[in-house]
């Protein structure tokens, strides 16, 4: 056989080298920086993230509903502008102060220079198969709906100049340090907070509490109480709630293995909570309201939360029953005790959020939680230990929100911020008063300051 030609060694090499490439490819393992990065889990995180998103427009509609119709932009803005001014504090320093290394300061907050402006991030996030930025955006999105949750407590009477100086400063101060010691390496890491019981519903709803025992009730409340101006508008937002709260739950799996848990256990708890709250309703006075199946969904979706991906499915239903229960008993303490939380912030965040994370640990399966730290507890100290860790988080979130609000709404009322509108602007409704607008000008029959 004569020798090959060197022209034709040279054709052969080029089509074989890739050939075995190809073919070896499909049976060796990848390098280890491309195994890292999986596309599944980062699709899941960004529609995650967009779902979350969507939360924030379901509340503005879902507080709209419960308030007369002359406050109802202002309501609705005060979470509206959340999608703007969280974005920008998450982006800047938020994100830094929750998830980068605190060195010194590690158990309590990160550095907030490691990432600011959302630089320098890693491109595969450590422990995941995610890009850090992937990771940043999903964990914004919490971001924005936590302090727009605490606007409930104070509608149709908070400044709304005070509301857009405050809530930047405590998402530095309170949010990014409390998301930093549970999901960023801090002290509270051991105990199991799946998606925000205590990060995000504990400190907004006891935030809530603190703003709404400083400004007071509104003038003309409980004498002139109304029922809500649009129930319809009521139902839209918890049908958004309900539909981003997959992406609540469902997405901080932050992997697509194993998240069909969180996302099933998530629906039946609300589904529970909803029917939890209408047979209560039922057994006390005679009829179910739209506005009670609303707000137990919510409770359930609430009380869920921090154990969405550590519970069996029966034991999501039995969360999401039993918060709805106890944020219907909150209600009704708040209503004799003549608070007036708006909009039950409090009750059902707050309140929910407790019940949930203790019930966390009463309810957390051993397989579901082997890879967590509190898994190791379980294991070697038992189930009250457990429950007693889950009450050391929810202490310690019940502190920072209580602390640091009085601490910034101290230093800004002392710095002449104005708090609360005045007697005519309530009286006439915030929209105009605040914004210059009206959502329904010929039903409010006010002049129109545009």
């Amino acid at each position: 056989m004569p020798f090959l030609s060197r022209q034709r060694r040279l054709l052969i090499a080029v089509l074989t080298v890739p050939a075995l490439q190809f073919l070896l490819g499909a049976f060796l393992p990848a390098q280890a920086a491309e195994a890292s990065l999986d596309s599944s889990d980062n699709t899941l995180l960004l529609i995650s993230a967009a779902m979350v998103l969507l939360m924030t427009p379901g509340l503005a509609f879902f507080y709209g509903g419960f308030v007369q119709g002359r406050n109802v932009l202002n309501t609705m803005a005060m979470s509206f502008v959340m999608m703007g001014i969280a974005t920008l504090v998450w982006a800047s320093f938020g994100f830094s102060l929750a998830f980068a290394d605190g060195g010194a300061a590690q158990a309590v907050v990160g550095n907030p220079f490691t990432f600011a402006l959302l630089e320098r991030l890693p491109e595969v996030w450590d422990g995941l198969a995610v890009p850090g930025l992937t990771f940043a955006l999903f964990q914004g999105m919490f971001a924005i709906i936590t302090p727009a949750l605490i606007s409930g407590a104070l509608v149709e009477r908070i400044s709304f100049r005070f509301w857009c100086l405050f809530t930047p400063i405590w998402l530095l101060l309170v949010y990014s340090p409390l998301a930093h010691m549970v999901w960023g390496g801090g002290f509270l890491g051991k105990d199991l907070d799946f998606a925000g019981g205590t990060v995000v519903h504990i400190s907004s709803g006891v935030t809530a509490l603190v703003l709404a025992g400083l400004i007071g009730a509104r003038r003309q409340w409980p004498k002139a109480i109304r029922p809500p101006h649009d129930v319809t508008q009521i139902l839209l937002g918890t049908g958004l709630l309900w539909f981003g709260w997959f992406g609540f739950n469902g997405g901080s799996q932050l992997a697509v293995g194993g998240a069909e848990i969180p996302f099933t256990t998530t629906h039946v708890a609300a589904a529970a909570g909803l029917v939890a709250w209408s047979v209560v309703e039922t057994w006390r006075d005679g009829k179910p309201t739209a506005v009670g199946m609303a707000t137990g969904a919510v409770a359930g979706l609430v009380g869920v939360t921090p154990a969405a991906g550590f519970v069996t499915i029966g034991s999501g239903m039995a969360i999401g029953a039993i918060t709805a229960v106890l944020c219907y008993i909150s209600v009704q303490v708040k209503v004799k005790l003549r608070f007036d939380d708006s909009l039950d912030t409090y009750a059902v965040h707050g309140v929910g959020g407790t019940a949930g994370a203790l019930l966390t640990g009463v309810f957390a399966n051993a397989e579901l939680i082997a890879s967590h730290p509190a898994g190791q507890v379980l294991a070697e100290q038992g189930r009250g230990a457990l429950v007693l860790g889950q009450l050391q988080a929810v202490l310690v979130a019940y502190g920072l929100a209580a602390l640091g609000t009085l601490l910034i709404a101290g230093v800004l009322r002392g710095l002449g911020v104005q708090f609360r509108v005045g007697e005519n602007a309530e009286n006439l409704g915030v929209d105009v008063a605040e914004h210059g607008e009206e959502a329904y000008a010929e039903r409010v029959g006010s002049p129109q300051l545009f």
